[in-house]
């Protein structure tokens, strides 16, 4: 019996439908997932704020890009420390605490903009973006290793892409909100905001659950840390999916570049666009990222993505203007977003718990150092041949890499949640009951 065209439709509509069962399944989802859009909300106003401030303080284009350099080793530190503690103590403590961390790292910011000299807020502007990017990176391990309890395995994607969408809608809005409130009315006011975000992000934490472990507690220690770093090495479809994320960002995220790019463009005024426009992509990609249910070859879905977004950055130099730039950008947003989403289904269906903040760490790391890194070696490349190259060229070594990846992990390539003996070995365990 042939099926209609009407019907047809109607059932690609519903595979594209963005699952939220998460939100309605889970009340200690909900309230994880509403105090990090409160959260980011406010971070996000300090995100543009601290560099607002430095630049009025300094008028230094060289003080300003050091805030980053003095975030990256806190968050290298932390993250990894943060997935030690997290399968050492109590996960929900732990983020109850970070968060407190940060708002006082708010009110710090506001005591410096409202009470010390202009001179003497230079120095405190650094050291708390760096306490505050620890913090962060000490905390996110936790929140995620939580997040896997509550939840069921077959809904870590849906979680996913719900939480790919908020940060992706919150980077669109979120910086444009915080550049008119910081310009009308001053840093001060951004990290106010900020602290009461916090407040009531923490009203919101309290209410989640303890969680019940699954494994044994593990001492944090550098050899906690080392057993974990083991564990994923001997697993090449995890080292599959922190490999390719890192070839990805580093050969083609090109961020930097874009100032450059709106002037070559001849559209200085339009330079928000690109900038827009991989969270625009990865926006449209979470809303419509139901069909990632019925896929099951998760490795080969990640490689594919991953090749794609590339493919879209390469494409993007060849662009004649700014909007068929932005629209190849989008493109490969969205690619990268369902490439993060296939590679979280991996990392949430096969981590035994008691590994699992260990290598939340170790993702967090992946996942922030790659853009960081790809930055430098855009503005290397743009150096010895410019903007455009730098950009198709990155994209061309990125789709590469992929393929290297491809070919020398086999088991990442061929993983299958059907049958893969940690996938399978992490349902059975859910099904046994747990002791708190």
């Amino acid at each position: 019996m042939s099926t209609s065209p009407a019907r047809s439709l109607k059932t690609l509509l519903l595979r594209l439908r963005m699952d939220v069962s998460p939100l309605r399944d889970s009340r200690d989802f909900r309230l994880l997932f509403s105090s990090s859009l409160v959260t980011m909300f406010g971070s996000l106003m300090t995100m543009v704020a601290v560099p607002f401030q430095m630049k009025q303080l300094t008028g230094s284009y060289v003080a300003v890009g050091l805030v980053s350099l003095a975030e990256f080793a806190p968050m290298v530190v932390c993250g990894l420390w943060g997935g030690a503690i997290a399968d050492a103590l109590d996960r929900r403590k732990i983020v109850i605490w970070s968060e407190v961390g940060l708002c006082l790292t708010s009110a710090l910011l506001l005591l410096n903009a409202l009470v010390l000299p202009a001179p003497a807020q230079v120095p405190v502007l650094y050291v708390v973006a760096g306490l505050s990017a620890g913090l962060s990176s000490l905390r996110g391990p936790s929140e995620q290793a939580i997040i896997n309890r509550v939840l069921k395995l077959d809904q870590m994607g849906a979680a996913f892409a719900l939480q790919g969408l908020a940060r992706n809608a919150g980077m669109i809005v979120g910086p444009a909100a915080g550049g008119l409130i910081v310009v009308a009315f001053g840093p001060a006011t951004s990290y106010g905001i900020d602290i009461l975000s916090f407040l009531l992000s923490l009203l919101l934490l309290v209410r989640v659950r303890p969680v019940a472990r699954a494994g044994d507690h593990t001492p944090a220690s550098l050899r906690s840390l080392v057993e974990g770093v083991r564990y994923a090495v001997r697993r090449p479809d995890l080292m599959g999916t922190y490999l390719v994320d890192i070839a990805a960002m580093v050969f083609a995220f090109s961020n930097a570049l874009f100032p450059f790019l709106a002037d070559e463009l001849r559209a200085p005024t339009a330079l928000g666009v690109l900038y827009a426009a991989g969270g625009i992509g990865s926006v449209i990609a979470s809303a419509t990222s139901g069909w990632t249910a019925h896929v099951h070859r998760h490795g080969r879905a990640v490689i594919i993505a991953a090749t794609l977004w590339g493919a879209g950055v390469a494409l993007a130099s060849l662009m004649p203007n700014i909007w068929l730039m932005a629209a190849l950008l989008a493109f490969a947003g969205a690619a990268d977003m369902i490439s993060g989403v296939f590679r979280g289904i991996i990392w949430n269906q096969t981590i035994p718990d008691e590994y699992r903040g260990r290598l939340a760490g170790i993702e967090l790391l992946s996942y922030s150092t790659g853009p960081m890194l790809g930055d430098a070696r855009a503005g290397f490349l743009a150096q010895a041949g410019g903007a455009r190259f730098s950009l198709g060229f990155g994209g061309l070594l990125c789709m590469g890499a992929v393929a290297a990846m491809a070919t020398v992990l086999p088991k990442f390539r061929q993983y299958d949640a059907r049958t893969d003996e940690h996938a399978l070995a992490e349902r059975a365990r859910r099904e046994q009951p747990v002791t708190t």
